[in-house]
């Protein structure tokens, strides 16, 4: 059965903002990071996601795109119809049964970037196994924070790892919804 893992790449401050110019590539933690990816069987995307995520990685190339590209991807919607790109299934029905069926059907992980409003469902549903902070050592000041406005997640540290670049990744398992 399959770990649906929700994983999100911030500045030290907490910004997850559509501006990732902290963005620092290279180092140890994208090794880490390829190894997330090469347990991954699949991807679950919310669709600001998806519509976020599509066009700059079926552009890219390189083993890490390589990868990305290739992995199916679940994406939930409630506008998006018909085909959709980027080796990419729109989820129908009852998105908690769904969800349940892909766990259920792949063995390796199911990544979900991004902790909006469709990781935030997940968490809150109980379909989120882990949720991934990785954690880059830069302030940035932007407003988009991780499940910002959505509600309040308790969760229970699982494992830190500090990368000699000064990144941190911190896997968590949630543990509750606080209304």
């Amino acid at each position: 059965m399959a770990r649906s893992i929700v994983t999100t790449q911030m500045s030290a401050d907490g910004s997850i903002g559509p501006d990732i110019g902290w963005f620092d590539p290279g180092g140890e933690h994208e090794s880490a990071s390829e190894e997330d990816l090469r347990l991954a069987d699949a991807m679950l995307l919310g669709r600001k996601t998806y519509e976020a995520l599509a066009p700059i990685w079926m552009g890219a190339s390189g083993a890490y795109a390589d990868r990305v590209n290739a992995l199916p991807k679940y994406v939930a919607s409630r506008s998006l119809t018909g085909p959709l790109e980027w080796n990419a299934t729109a989820i129908e029905g009852d998105l908690a049964t769904e969800v349940r069926r892909l766990k259920e059907h792949h063995t390796g992980d199911l990544l979900t970037y991004g902790c909006g409003e469709f990781a935030f469902s997940l968490v809150q549903q109980g379909l989120a196994d882990e949720i991934h902070f990785w954690v880059h050592p830069v302030v940035w000041a932007e407003s988009a924070r991780p499940f910002h406005g959505l509600g309040h997640i308790r969760m229970r540290l699982k494992e830190s790892t500090t990368f000699a670049n000064g990144v941190l990744r911190h896997r968590y398992q949630p543990l509750a919804i606080d209304p």
